[in-house]
């Protein structure tokens, strides 16, 4: 399981600065959607091979007359949601009654909480903390998120009785893949279509209700694992009403797949949430598959609509296959598992080091990169840095000066030479000492 900790408080005790120290490794999410406010943030950590997921709220006044508006409520859900609660108040406001009101919302909630003290910096701790032993928590910590002193041991108390996700078995289970997307959009008619009528091998395995679970199932002889975002679905209740639409699930089955199949509505077209979830799944480097569903319920005009508006909107993730289908028909699944097949392939190939090499003098002779105050940025060799997704590491001089139209234009160039489908690539740069510098400042100083 992925640990989800929300961040919980009245406005400006430190929050977000917390949120940030504890996701530095990958970029915050906003997830602006019905029943999501623009004050409730989404991002993944790493520790110690741990992986969890934060939440970071709006701030509670902590006045009765607002503990009901549309920001406490989007702080309950987040409550909710949440494994373990991290109840931030501040050191030099002393203990108020907002901090009082929001303890007994915690106290209610019955999840675990660990009440910190922020901007403890420059006090004596135990002065610090003195007031706030009468909220009545066991768990008290002073801490000063700004300057990162003791987050990491508060980091390390949260996640002390959540073990390391073990490695997989080495069985071939096929890509794992996650299917996400708004609610109503098909999904639970397309994992249906999956496991259920064509179904060779397909089990489910025990969790929470909130956890992902993974399915493994065969199709045409072919074994891939689904990763579930709707708990445990016996195949007779799949078309039961679609599950409430969780930004929690979405992160836990991209996080755990290999493969993301992002399923739209095409009567809708293309929504601010469809792009909130393709910017994660991208950003997290999965394969990525998108699926127009419902397409058979338009008529012509409203298909030429779509698929122009697809085609402008979606420019920053060109490398992902389209799919236009009919989950409840069957119309397209066996192109859009053909899509996957491709995609996870990509995302997993080996790429020797010589070809790479030549395809980087070969994109330099096309066209060169730009001068940096007067000189020519260089571009030596390439290598392969990594997988799902591929990574390809670029030595030369000055790389740190190459603008991001160049790269793009690196990245777009990779990804026609190599045939990659479905795959984002990322490229690393790396930047060789130049054993003149050394020389022209001995030179400098003889004159």
């Amino acid at each position: 399981m992925i640990p989800v900790i929300a961040l919980i408080g009245r406005p400006n005790v430190g929050k977000s600065t917390l949120f940030n120290v504890f996701t530095r490794s990958r970029d915050a999410i906003v997830a602006n959607q019905p029943g999501l406010t623009r004050d409730r943030q989404y991002g993944v950590g790493e520790r110690a091979d741990k992986t969890f997921i934060v939440v970071d709220t709006g701030g509670l006044s902590g006045e009765k007359q607002d503990l009901d508006d549309l920001m406490a409520r989007q702080t309950r859900l987040a409550m909710e949601e949440a494994d373990e609660l991290v109840f931030l108040v501040d050191a030099h406001d002393g203990l108020t009654n907002g901090d009082r009101l929001i303890a007994d919302l915690v106290r209610k909630s019955g999840k675990s909480c660990h009440l910190v003290v922020n901007k403890a910096d420059g006090l004596d701790q135990n002065q610090a903390a003195a007031d706030f032993y009468a909220l009545g928590f066991d768990r008290l910590q002073s801490i000063s998120a700004a300057h990162r002193k003791g987050t990491s041991a508060l980091l390390d108390e949260l996640l002390a009785t959540y073990p390391v996700e073990m490695e997989p078995a080495a069985v071939d289970c096929g890509p794992s893949i996650a299917v996400i997307g708004r609610p109503n959009v098909g999904k639970s008619t397309l994992i249906n279509r999956l496991v259920g009528q064509e179904r060779v091998v397909a089990f489910d395995q025990p969790g929470t209700t909130r956890d992902t679970i993974a399915v493994p199932f065969e199709r045409h002889g072919k074994p891939y694992t689904l990763i579930d975002t709707a708990g445990v679905r016996r195949r007779g209740k799949v078309h039961q009403a679609v599950e409430k639409f969780s930004v929690i699930k979405a992160l836990e089955a991209i996080e755990k797949s290999q493969v993301v199949i992002l399923v739209i509505d095409a009567r809708d077209g293309l929504t601010d949430q469809d792009l909130t979830l393709m910017g994660y799944a991208i950003d997290a480097g999965r394969a990525l598959v998108i699926a127009i569903n419902k397409w058979d319920g338009l008529d012509a005009d409203q298909r030429d609509l779509n698929r122009s508006t697809l085609q402008r909107r979606l420019t920053f993730a060109s490398f992902a296959e389209q799919h236009f289908i009919s989950a409840r028909h069957g119309t397209g699944v066996g192109e859009l598992m053909a899509a996957v097949d491709r995609a996870y392939a990509s995302a997993c190939r080996d790429l020797n080091t010589r070809y790479l090499t030549d395809l980087l003098e070969e994109a330099v002779f096309k066209h060169n990169p730009p001068l940096h105050h007067g000189r020519r940025v260089k571009l030596r060799y390439a290598h392969q840095g990594g997988r799902n997704p591929p990574v390809i590491v670029i030595h030369g001089n000055q790389t740190q000066h190459l603008p991001d139209a160049y790269l793009r234009y690196l990245s777009n160039f990779y990804i026609s030479k190599l045939k990659l489908k479905g795959t984002p690539l990322r490229l690393e740069l790396k930047s060789g000492k130049n054993p003149f510098v050394d020389k022209k400042r001995a030179k400098r100083r003889n004159k």
